[in-house]
């Protein structure tokens, strides 16, 4: 059902793939919007349990696009590397399709926002004071990963 890489030769490994989802702090998400067209908004995300999770508010764009096509797509591309005496950056990006919900029961939204305060705050406390703070005005979603592809590119 999804393509095979048609530069084989620079693809990443799943394990490469799923590294750069966990160390990675954000990415762009792209979602069917209004009238059908591609809304792409960059968010910030946390890999945890196999699944990428994501937090915002409770109405607007994406709501209405996650409510309306399941289908997602999510991209994430490291900083890159820079030799010295070279122009060009050699990265590593990272593609996932799946399927995308909110997340409604109370206990299962906390732990994930648990794991998104602890990957972004400076301490768990913090992440609790947020949460608690913020646990009625904020939705989770839910990426549930059904392909996932990686390459290493070279610039020049």
């Amino acid at each position: 059902m999804f393509r095979k890489m048609r530069r084989y030769k620079q693809e990443l490994t799943e394990e490469e793939c799923i590294d750069i989802l966990t160390t990675e702090p954000r990415g762009v998400l792209a979602l069917l919007g209004d009238e059908d067209y591609p809304y792409a908004i960059p968010m910030s995300h946390v890999y945890a349990d196999g699944k990428i999770y994501f937090h915002g508010a409770k109405e607007g764009h994406k709501n209405d696009a996650v409510k309306k096509y399941p289908k997602a797509s999510y991209c994430i591309v490291d900083e890159g590397i820079k030799n010295e005496d070279e122009w060009w950056y050699t990265f590593k990006s990272v593609i996932v399709f799946g399927k995308i919900r909110t997340i409604d029961e109370n206990s299962a939204k906390i732990d994930k926002l648990r794991h998104l305060g602890n990957k972004f705050f400076p301490t768990p406390e913090e992440t609790e004071k947020e949460i608690k703070r913020l646990l009625d005005r904020t939705e989770v979603f839910e990426l549930t990963i059904e392909h996932i592809s990686g390459k290493i590119t070279v610039e020049k």
